[in-house]
């Protein structure tokens, strides 16, 4: 079995942040989400991957590389424009020849990950098996119809009135039958290739389809609510490791993760959290659910329930909250502020929070 992993998206709701990077690569617990991905699905057992890239590929392609430190061999597909989930397939047709395949959008997140459902499909092998999660507004994702015994009976894609509440997430599984299906599609009324109109067209000549229910969490990272809550899931399993530096005057409490070179000087951490390599923080606070980038800096100020990228710096201001600072950036106050602060501050951006 293959895996083709979608990363060829613009992120157009995670925009400033997209604005400078692609949105697979923006990092949860200090690790890109497509990065999350490929580790999910080398654990699966599945070694040989594609990955559609657009306009972003020379970024994906250096974070990624040749895919050797995940144990896999990368494949990279460029697609001209992001014309819907089965177009990934057509433009991947040639690596994917007649093999089954896992199709994994490169910005969810599983939490037990995929390699259940990738047994089940091995075991099975339906023409299709879809995973698929109760959600509490359907009428926002494409939703699967099931039989008791999960068969799929039909897929509703965004419905005003959802027959369903069995919403289909980011991991699908395909034999070589999906090629036929896609070739008797036309674009949907938005101009995409649909992958619920092929799966659909699988099921009306006879296919069998099969839904597999998560057992824990997943998210779809598309919008900045998504990221934090994520980051927050992902950071529930860390635990402390400290290989950097921390003064006498500093205390830590909960899991913690201090990497190489990073410097603690008279501040306090509560974890769950972490602190990339090569950053200083000084006379600060960094709370739970925080993912502090590498080479950042905090000096006399407070974080928390954040994410910080690589190199961004913090000045003078307490009371950041489900906050995303984008790299390189700069937060400063030339006035002590008090309260709690919301931010999304997009790379090499300058901001002063004033009282």
């Amino acid at each position: 079995m293959k895996a083709l992993v979608l990363a060829g998206g613009m992120g157009t709701r995670l925009r400033p942040l997209t604005h400078s990077m692609p949105k697979q690569l923006v990092p949860l617990a200090n690790k890109p989400v497509l990065c999350h991905a490929l580790e999910d699905i080398a654990r699966a057992g599945v070694t040989d991957v594609g990955i559609i890239v657009g306009d972003w590929h020379k970024e994906i392609e250096e974070a990624v590389g040749d895919g050797g430190r995940f144990g896999l061999r990368i494949t990279y597909l460029p697609q001209e424009a992001p014309f819907g989930l089965a177009h990934c397939v057509l433009v991947a047709r040639e690596f994917l020849a007649d093999d089954d395949f896992l199709m994994y959008l490169g910005d969810n997140v599983f939490a037990d990950g995929v390699h259940a459902l990738a047994d089940a499909f091995r075991r099975d092998r339906p023409a299709a098996q879809v995973a698929v999660t109760a959600v509490d507004s359907p009428q926002e994702y494409g939703v699967a119809v099931t039989a008791p015994d999960g068969r799929v009976l039909g897929l509703q894609e965004k419905p005003r009135e959802p027959r369903s509440d069995l919403a289909v997430t980011g991991a699908y599984f395909f034999t070589p039958e999906i090629h036929d299906a896609i070739a008797r599609i036309r674009p949907s009324t938005r101009g995409e290739w649909e992958i619920t109109d092929a799966i659909q067209a699988l099921i009306d000549r006879g296919g069998e389809v099969r839904a597999v229910r998560l057992s824990d969490w997943w998210k779809d990272t598309g919008r900045v609510e998504d990221i934090l809550d994520c980051n927050q899931l992902l950071l529930d399993h860390v635990t402390t490791s400290v290989r950097g530096s921390v003064d006498a005057a500093s205390t830590v409490l909960g899991p913690v993760v201090v990497e190489p070179g990073a410097r603690i000087i008279r501040s306090h951490l509560r974890g769950p959290l972490i602190i990339g390599a090569g950053c200083v923080i000084e006379d600060s606070y960094v709370g739970p659910y925080s993912a502090v980038g590498a080479n950042c800096a905090l000096t006399d100020a407070g974080i928390s329930h954040s994410i910080m990228l690589q190199d961004a710096t913090v000045t003078d201001v307490n009371g950041i909250h489900r906050s995303v600072i984008g790299r390189s950036a700069r937060v400063g106050a030339p006035v002590n502020g008090t309260g709690r602060h919301r931010l999304v501050v997009g790379d090499h951006t300058e901001l002063e929070v004033v009282a």
